[in-house]
């Protein structure tokens, strides 16, 4: 039953994906990976007759596998077409379901209400200079003033 199912993982992997990693784990599960979607297959032998588990998930940053999302049992006999049609309703089950603890956004403080909501602030339109800006003009002034008398005093 493993060889027959690793031959069939094989033909489904060129069905569902262009690109794809096919392994097998030593419980006897055929694990299709499709980095490129971040999802994964695996086909389990049952207890049934030409009978297989099939289970999708999804791969996370990192490369690691988060559990299983959906699961469905499916017949060899059937052929690999339809045993992809079952594959490809997994995988959408897969996509549709709720993210994984690592793409959830985090719950603690609250954000702050946005920009927009708030009622903006008066927007200044006169260009008159203030105190302070005079301030330092007279002081640069006065300091060239000072090197002006003391260079006229020199000759």
């Amino acid at each position: 039953m493993s060889a027959q199912l690793r031959d069939i993982a094989g033909e489904l992997a060129a069905l569902l994906w262009r690109e794809h990693t096919l392994y097998r784990e030593r419980s006897g599960t055929v694990v299709i990976r499709g980095a490129h979607v971040e999802r994964w297959i695996s086909l389990s032998p049952t207890g049934g007759q030409d009978q297989v588990l099939v289970r999708a998930g999804r791969i996370l940053d990192g490369g690691t596998t988060a559990p299983a999302r959906s699961e469905a049992v499916a017949t060899l006999t059937e052929g690999t077409s339809e045993l992809a049609a079952v594959c490809r309703r997994l995988l959408a089950d897969t996509a549709a379901g709720p993210a994984p603890m690592s793409e959830r956004p985090r719950r603690g403080r609250p954000k702050k209400a946005k920009a927009a909501k708030r009622s903006p602030k008066p927007v200044r339109r006169s260009r008159h200079t203030g105190f302070v800006s005079w301030m330092i003009i007279l002081a640069v002034i006065g300091v060239v003033a000072l090197f002006v008398r003391n260079l006229a005093t020199a000759f």
